[in-house]
């Protein structure tokens, strides 16, 4: 089994997070490690991630999507030989939210593809930062102009 997490606090609602994480033209704008998502997010919907990190196209499942709190994505072999689980938590706090991304590749096969996944660490953490400006400067763009 091999797991990445990152995790940030964001100055601004679980809704605010929420609306930038499940609009998935957006990604290219605040994800540095996207170029592009095909498909939209919703639950049970199909998803194809073109990365910066990979030539090769990521398809993905939404198996699970709980408004302004979880959302994960699946992806993975028949018979589960090899998935991966991409979890999007968002906690609230006082006055922020706390999110937290996952992923875990596991499944029988995953000792062999385990080690052709790189370290994914760095991408994760630009991911989480990318996220938290958007939404800061997306909540303070609104603060400023509430007629938006």
């Amino acid at each position: 089994m091999k797991k990445f997490t990152a995790e940030v606090e964001i100055q601004g609602s679980a809704e605010d997070v929420w609306n930038v994480i499940t609009d998935a033209p957006g990604y290219e704008k605040w994800d540095p490690n996207m170029n592009s998502i095909e498909g939209s997010i919703g639950l049970n919907e199909k998803l194809v991630l073109h990365t910066t990190l990979s030539k090769r196209a990521f398809k993905v499942s939404v198996s699970e999507l709980v408004a302004n709190s979880r959302m994960v994505w699946t992806s993975g072999m028949p018979m589960g030989l090899f998935r991966g689980v991409r979890t999007f938590e968002i906690t609230p706090q006082e006055s922020s939210v706390r999110f937290h991304l996952q992923e875990v590749f596991s499944g029988p096969l995953s000792p062999l593809f385990g080690r052709m996944i790189p370290d994914l660490h760095p991408s994760f953490l630009k991911f989480v930062q990318g996220l938290k400006a958007e939404v800061e400067q997306g909540s303070s763009e609104t603060a400023e102009h509430p007629a938006r």
